[in-house]
């Protein structure tokens, strides 16, 4: 299962970068830079979500290719949020990716406009799924009204202002399990109710489905949490042990590794046992789950 899962993120990802460069502006006269910060930040990424957004269309018969544009939203939304995250005034992280990371390259400013210029492109490529035959523009809709909801100030951002809030506080669990749900398992759970709702799946599929994509969104925050403490920066691609020099709200710092690790592998199983109710694509959505669990990037 999680060889399949591997193959795919490797055959979806070039379709899903292809597509991308679709919703990048033109350089500028006096704007190119900022374009050209927007472009060097998107290789590399697994493009995990855009493959949760074309196997959910799948699992619920429609062709994963055909929501492409809903897919390139959400990487589009994804990178914006990692250069963000960089910045001097939040993390403060000088490599993303392997490589420097988006303010270290250019500078402070250009990082937060090309951060906001890639949200704008997340936009149109949702409202360019419209454009797609066969797809219904009330559901393009409802997918945006949804995506709004999973990032805005009550989703990703309110989780991501929660995690700056509770720097130094002393390990809390209600903070620490809003932070992984907004500022992580929403934008998951948003992805694959996205694909469900574009392949007109009924309400209580795409509840399923999208119960799985936020139990599978604090299972990667889980291992993310893990891997700052188990990991090196070569592997990750990006600092290790800043989360604790920080004073962040993590598992670790809560209940531990051990501890951490036991939560992960429930929330594991959890995901497992949604994915065996699903109409179809259950291999998919298992692997999934133990690759992450298991993710060493």
């Amino acid at each position: 299962m999680v060889v399949q899962v591997k193959r795919l993120l490797a055959e979806s990802a070039p379709r899903v970068d292809q597509h991308l460069a679709r919703y990048l502006p033109a350089a500028g006269e006096f704007a190119g830079h900022v374009v050209e910060a927007m472009r060097r930040s998107l290789p590399g990424g697994k493009r995990l979500r855009p493959l949760i957004v074309m196997q959910a269309a799948a699992t619920f018969g429609f062709e994963g290719e055909s929501v492409l544009p809903t897919a390139c939203g959400f990487e589009l939304l994804h990178t914006a949020t990692l250069i963000h995250d960089d910045l001097p005034g939040i993390d403060d992280s000088p490599l993303r990716r392997g490589r420097p990371s988006c303010h270290v390259a250019f500078d402070e400013a250009t990082a937060v406009l090309a951060g906001d210029a890639l949200i704008i492109a997340a936009y149109s490529a949702l409202a360019a799924q419209a454009q797609v035959e066969g797809v219904s523009g009330r559901a393009v809709l409802r997918v945006i009204s949804e995506f709004c909801a999973s990032t805005g100030a009550s989703g990703l951002i309110g989780g991501e202002a929660a995690d700056i809030r509770g720097e130094k506080q002393p390990p809390d669990r209600r903070l620490l399990e809003y932070i992984h749900l907004n500022k992580t398992a929403k934008l998951f759970e948003a992805a694959a109710r996205a694909g469900a709702i574009l392949a007109e799946a009924s309400e209580e599929q795409i509840d399923l489905l999208g119960g799985y994509g936020r139990t599978l969104g604090l299972l990667f925050q889980a291992t993310d949490d893990i891997l700052d403490v188990t990991s090196s920066a070569e592997t990750l691609g990006k600092p290790v042990g800043l989360d604790e020099q920080a004073g962040k709200q993590t598992y670790p710092a809560l209940i531990g590794l051990d501890g951490a690790r036991e939560y992960a592998a429930q929330l594991a199983r959890q995901a497992t046992e949604v994915a065996q109710k699903l109409p179809a694509n259950h291999r998919f959505w298992q692997g999934l789950a133990a690759l992450t669990l298991d993710r060493q990037a």
